[in-house]
């Protein structure tokens, strides 16, 4: 029964995602914002939208390491993972305002989250800064959007030339909407209550399931949004769904879930001195990889999901304490992360020296 009920919520959480994100992408392409902006924004929060009930959920139950391992995995999955996928499909283009902004954003929120997080608890009064700098965030790409004049709509990535089309189609998407967040809600319930028993049965912290069950769950709108995207040559929504998605999570899904939970969100020393800054790193690393021909290559895709591998087989050996975590531990820190440095040294170096010699 503890099984189907976390197959059943999962699915139920891909079903409300994706009636959420159909009829959210249809109302805003006709409100004339461009790609890029639908990615970061609206798309961005419809598949954010099953972190947030999971999360407000688990912080309501007391689980509160599922809360805050589910914002952090996300944020690693939707990196590591989607990005890695994605590109591995085919080579993304970055667009330069990722680079020059929502990166950079993405990078600040991880550090004050880590900051907020350092004296073990994340407040309620922390929590409602959080969302409402959320709230700033997406007004400010919409209005600079505006400036921008990008006022062509722009079909949704899984509605194809649909458009608005009078009353009907308004009443008819807020209904998508509106259904997609009741799936959302209830399929988080299931998923948490069963998550929770699968760890203790297995003799795993909530914290570990969150980090990888959870987070790939929560995660698969994202998964799907982004590849389908690829393979429609929308790259532009497929990068500005992820970057926007864990700017998102750290900002409104984590800002609301401590702001909604009875006594804010304690945060444990485990994921304040290894997942946090795991999360940070994986945000900073976009920033040579996304510089570099703004274009994320297949192999830069194979590096970002090899990684994402390697992530959760330490977090699985550790949770286990296997005999072979020393050398597993001792392999990443003295080889593969110094080598993983030097390419990307290498890499970004020579990018720089071809820019300059092209001026």
């Amino acid at each position: 029964m503890t099984a189907l009920l976390l197959i059943a919520g999962l699915v139920l959480l891909l079903v409300g995602a994706e009636a959420l994100v159909r009829g959210a992408s249809r109302l805003a392409a006709a409100t004339g914002l461009s790609q890029l902006v639908i990615g970061l924004t609206v798309v961005a929060f419809g598949t954010s939208a099953p972190e947030l009930a999971v999360g407000l959920d688990a912080a309501w139950r007391g689980s509160v390491d599922v809360a805050i391992g589910n914002v952090v995995g996300s944020n690693i999955t939707n990196v590591l993972l989607i990005l890695g996928l994605s590109a591995l499909v085919a080579p993304l283009v970055v667009s330069r305002q990722l680079v020059r902004l929502d990166v950079p954003v993405m990078i600040a929120c991880s550090l004050a989250v880590l900051a907020l997080a350092w004296n073990g608890r994340i407040g309620r009064v922390e929590g409602i800064v959080l969302a409402l700098a959320a709230v700033a965030y997406v007004i400010l790409q919409i209005r600079a959007s505006r400036r921008a004049g990008e006022d062509a709509p722009v079909p949704a990535p899984d509605a194809g030339a649909t458009a608005v089309r009078g009353p009907r189609g308004w009443i008819g998407n807020g209904l998508l909407v509106l259904g997609g967040l009741a799936l959302l809600v209830l399929g988080a319930r299931w998923m948490v209550g069963a998550a929770v028993t699968v760890a203790e049965a297995l003799g795993l912290s909530e914290l570990v399931i969150g980090l990888t069950v959870i987070a790939v769950g929560t995660s698969l709108p994202e998964i799907a949004t982004s590849l389908l995207a690829t393979l429609r040559g929308q790259r532009d929504l497929a990068v500005g769904n992820v970057v926007g998605s864990n700017i998102l999570n750290l900002l409104a899904v984590l800002g609301l879930t401590a702001a909604f939970a009875p006594d804010g969100l304690p945060v444990g020393r485990a994921t304040v001195h290894f997942d946090l800054p795991v999360m940070i790193a994986t945000a900073v690393a976009c920033l040579p990889i996304f510089f570099t021909g703004h274009c994320i290559r297949r192999w830069e895709g194979a590096l970002f999901l090899g990684y994402y591998v390697v992530y959760v087989a330490y977090l699985l050996l550790q949770a286990t304490q296997h005999d072979a975590l020393p050398a597993f531990s001792g392999t990443m820190l003295y080889f593969v992360l110094p080598l993983t440095a030097v390419t990307l040294a290498v890499t970004l170096s020579r990018s720089l020296r071809h820019r300059f010699r092209a001026r």
